[in-house]
C-alpha cells in the first residue's frame, strides 16, 4: 500500500510539488486508490480539487466513480490546461483517466507541481493492443512516485496487467465497462487476441 509522504509544511510557498502516477490495466483498482489518497489529503485538512476528462461519463457526469462504486465530485474538463485555470489555491490535485487526455497533461502536471502541488494522476498505462498509452508513460517518467496496479485475469486467475477489449472496434478510444472489456495476464492477453 502506498503511503504518503510528509509534506511538512502547511504554507503553499514553503512546500515541495510532486506527481504521483497510478497505473495499471481496466479493473485494476487505480480510481479506489486514487479517490482513497485524495480522502486521506482532505483528512489532513488540504484543499483538494478533483479533475476527469468530460468524455468520461459512464458512472456519473461529475464524479469520478470507480468500479466499487466508491466516488468523489470531481470537475470535469475539455482539455488539459483547464485545469490551470481551475486548480487555483489547491494543495492537492487530482486526475482521473489521464491517458485520455492530450500532450499538455505533462505540462499541466509539471506547472502544477513547480507550484507547490501535490499532484495525483490515474490512468491506463497501456491500450486495448497491449501497447504504451499516451501520454501516461511521460507522465511515469517525471513522477516522484508510480504505483502500478494489476487486476485479476478472467480468463486464468493471474495477476493481471491487460486490457482485452472484446468488441471488434479498432478505435485507440471505446469507452465502456464490463461488457466491453476485461483484465488479462500476458499469456491469456495474447493467446486471445490471435
Amino acid at each position: 500500500m502506498f503511503i504518503e509522504p510528509s509534506l511538512n509544511s502547511r504554507r503553499q510557498t514553503d512546500r515541495k510539488g510532486q506527481i504521483e502516477v497510478i497505473c495499471g490495466s481496466m479493473f485494476s483498482g487505480k480510481t479506489e486508490e486514487l479517490i482513497r489518497r485524495l480522502n486521506r489529503a482532505r483528512l489532513a485538512r488540504l484543499k483538494v480539487e478533483i479533475f476527469k476528462p468530460s468524455v468520461d461519463k459512464r458512472y456519473h457526469d461529475l464524479d469520478v466513480v470507480s468500479h466499487n462504486e466508491n466516488s468523489i465530485r470531481s470537475t470535469p474538463v475539455n482539455f488539459a490546461g483547464d485545469i490551470l485555470l481551475l486548480a487555483g489555491d489547491c494543495d492537492v490535485v487530482g486526475i482521473d483517466e489521464a491517458q485520455f487526455f492530450d500532450e499538455e497533461i505533462v505540462r499541466v502536471g509539471q506547472l502544477l507541481a513547480n507550484k507547490g502541488k501535490r499532484v495525483i494522476m490515474a490512468g491506463l498505462d497501456m491500450d486495448f493492443e497491449g501497447k504504451p498509452f499516451e501520454p501516461m508513460p511521460r507522465l511515469m517518467a517525471i513522477a516522484e512516485y508510480v504505483t502500478k496496479v494489476r487486476a485479476i485475469c478472467m480468463k486464468c486467475g493471474d495477476l493481471a496487467a491487460f486490457s482485452l477489449r472484446l468488441s471488434e472496434a479498432k478505435e485507440k478510444v471505446v469507452l465502456g465497462e464490463k461488457e466491453s472489456y476485461e483484465a488479462r495476464c500476458r499469456r491469456c492477453f495474447f493467446e486471445d487476441k490471435k
